[in-house]
């Protein structure tokens, strides 16, 4: 509501002013946004609960209201040994689902392949573990405007490995984390919330992520300034992920292929 009233506030101000100015924004030729973040749940044993959809869209123009889908693709995921996973379009919207359902295990290359306009894009992964959420409570800590509501989230960090972690807080926040300062501890952050409802709940996940992927999101954090729409949305300027176009390398993707088990917990604003 506070980024509203500025808004409003700001527009009067600017009411008397006449002159019309075009503003030049030049729109690139649209490249292929590849959503393949895959989770699956801390110490799952099957795939009933795994969340393997693949999401593809095409970038658009800085004031377009509607991103275009990518459909028609050939999607598949090969492990290793050579077994392979087919991906369909059901809905011809973008969303990739598996034809058949199957479970991602540790210690196996996982190699996604897409084929799509005629050019092949190729990444290839691991399952990276995570650790459990210990505990999250309400606090009574404020920033600077007083009025915000924060979240303690509590962990416990393994000690036999270096982790890195993506924090999906809700509402299109995220933040990487990496336990240099941390390894094989309890370990309690903060994050606080504006304009939070009494009642609502919020959602949190830790991720399990490569070093390479939380460099990746920090720094496409830095360029969004936390401003929502996920870690696969196009940012400011380019950042390249993981996904390489074997066809020609110069139109590489936007986006990025992980693969976490995850973690959540749930809490209900007091």
């Amino acid at each position: 509501m506070k980024k509203l009233v500025y808004i409003i506030l700001f527009g009067l101000l600017l009411s008397a002013c006449e002159d019309v100015i075009d503003v030049d924004v030049s729109n690139s030729e649209p490249r292929l946004v590849i959503d393949a973040l895959l989770v699956r749940p801390l110490n799952d044993n099957g795939f009933l609960n795994s969340n393997y959809n693949i999401k593809l869209s095409l970038s658009s123009p800085f004031f377009a209201e509607e991103i275009p889908p990518a459909t028609g693709a050939t999607v598949f995921i090969t492990a290793e040994d050579g077994t392979e996973y087919a991906y369909q379009d059901d809905d011809n919207d973008g969303d990739y689902n598996p034809v058949n359902p199957f479970s991602l295990e540790f210690d196996i290359d996982y190699t996604l392949t897409v084929i799509y306009d005629g050019e092949t894009y190729t990444a290839t992964e691991r399952l990276m573990p995570t650790v459990p959420i210990d505990n999250l409570e309400q606090g009574d800590g404020v920033l600077f405007g007083g009025d915000e509501t924060e979240v303690k989230v509590t962990f416990t960090d393994e000690a036999t490995r270096n982790d890195y972690y993506l924090f999906d807080l809700g509402f299109d926040l995220f933040l990487p984390s990496e336990d240099e300062f941390y390894n094989g501890s309890e370990f309690t952050f903060s994050y606080f919330y504006e304009d939070m409802l009494e009642g609502e709940e919020v959602n949190i996940r830790i991720l399990g992520i490569t070093e390479q992927f939380y460099n990746y999101m920090n720094i496409l954090l830095v360029q969004a300034d936390q401003d929502g729409g996920g870690p696969f949305q196009s940012p400011a300027a380019t950042v390249r992920g993981n996904i390489a176009n074997n066809t020609d390398s110069d139109n590489f993707p936007l986006g990025y292929f992980s693969i976490s088990e995850v973690d959540d917990a749930s809490i209900t604003i007091q």
